[in-house]
């Protein structure tokens, strides 16, 4: 018996083209440890006070702010927040939203679940190299056993399975089929991804809600709820204040205010950089910048450069349908958020506003 311890997307880029088993990580272009983030202010625990910093007294240009503001504006945006240094800078609200609305995190949210996939490693409940049918039993899949055996959390993380993602997302097996041995593959399905919170809940013997409402939302001060419809995808909702909170925690490397909420500096490090020599600009379950390639949701297509060229090299993001965004930026001390409905067609977590967006961003704090 184990011990419970609980320590502390695609139509522009169509056009504008821990190392487990015997798998070759890409090289690395980020900056996650030559750049720490020093002089970090954490807004407390249940209360609405968060301090501010003002675009003028950082020198950023206030006029070229008033664009980014209109452009948001025109394009379907309910909420967005800028954070330096965990100060407020920004935060605009459109039509009804205020900061008190709940917002769905759409694919932005399976950040949180690679979050507490590693708190649930540290707290020894699991391995990430452990196979999934540890957790799931065998005939979670309709793949020949052996095949099936060679499914690893690890393989859900970085979504490398082999199973076939044409099959839609649901998450029984009859629709989780082989494709391609575990590790040769990389294709974006939510299947997979989806049971991980099964294997996270198997494994602590808790609901996936509890723990990760006990391990890692309560202890920053964040609000939100999780959302299955049909039992298939389950959801985030939350204020745009509470996408901040997450985003600040990331770019603290885990730490929240001096308290490690996740500890493991190796894993943190492997979440927000390639995971595998087949999509570079992808970690477990974050989208990673500044790779020399990167491939997208729903085609087996390599493209050349980095994932949004107008952006830090050393960007990292949570990326969701109909354009949620929370981009951290190490180097630049930068929590920035984006909810709302679509700023286009298609309704997938990567779009040419990335790109359009960062184009004003830069305008903005030059």
């Amino acid at each position: 018996m184990k011990t419970r311890c609980i320590p502390k997307l695609l139509l522009f880029f169509l056009l504008a083209a821990c190392t487990a088993e015997n798998e070759t990580v890409g090289d690395s272009d980020t900056l996650p440890d030559e750049v720490a983030a020093t002089n970090l202010y954490f807004p407390p625990s249940q209360s609405p006070e968060w301090e501010m910093l003002s675009p003028d007294g950082l020198g950023w240009n206030t006029t070229n702010g008033d664009m980014l503001k209109n452009f948001l504006g025109e394009n379907g945006t309910k909420a967005f927040i800028i954070l330096k240094d965990g100060k407020m800078v920004v935060e605009w609200y459109f039509d009804d939203h205020t900061q008190n609305t709940s917002w769905y995190w759409a694919s932005a949210g399976k950040t949180l679940t690679s979050f507490t996939v590693g708190i649930a490693q540290e707290n020894g409940f699991l391995s990430i190299t452990d196979r999934t049918s540890t957790y799931l039993g065998t005939g979670w899949t309709t793949a020949e056993t052996e095949l099936e055996d060679r499914i690893t959390i690890r393989h859900q993380l970085t979504m490398t399975t082999g199973l076939n993602d044409t099959q839609g997302d649901c998450k029984t097996p009859d629709c989780l089929t082989y494709l391609a041995d575990a590790g040769t593959r990389w294709a974006y399905h939510n299947g997979p991804y989806t049971l991980v919170q099964d294997v996270v809940a198997n494994a602590t013997e808790m609901e996936w809600t509890a723990y990760f409402n006990e391990t890692l939302r309560d202890r920053i001060g964040m609000d939100g709820f999780w959302f299955s419809r049909d039992d298939i995808n389950n959801v985030y909702f939350s204020t745009a204040r509470s996408m901040a909170r997450f985003g600040l925690l990331n770019l603290n490397n885990g730490i929240w205010d001096r308290e490690p909420i996740l500890g493991d500096t190796a894993y943190l490090n492997q979440m927000t950089d390639s995971s595998q020599n087949l999509n570079l600009s992808y970690g477990y379950l974050w989208w990673v910048n500044g790779k020399e390639s990167y491939r997208l949701p729903q085609t087996q297509q390599q493209f050349n450069g980095p994932l949004v060229p107008n952006a830090p090299r050393d960007l990292y993001s949570g990326l969701g349908r109909d354009d949620q965004k929370l981009y951290i930026v190490p180097s630049e001390n930068l929590v920035i958020v984006r909810m709302g409905e679509s700023a286009e067609e298609p309704l997938l977590a990567l779009s040419s506003f990335d790109n359009a967006l960062w184009e004003r961003l830069n305008a903005f704090m030059d």
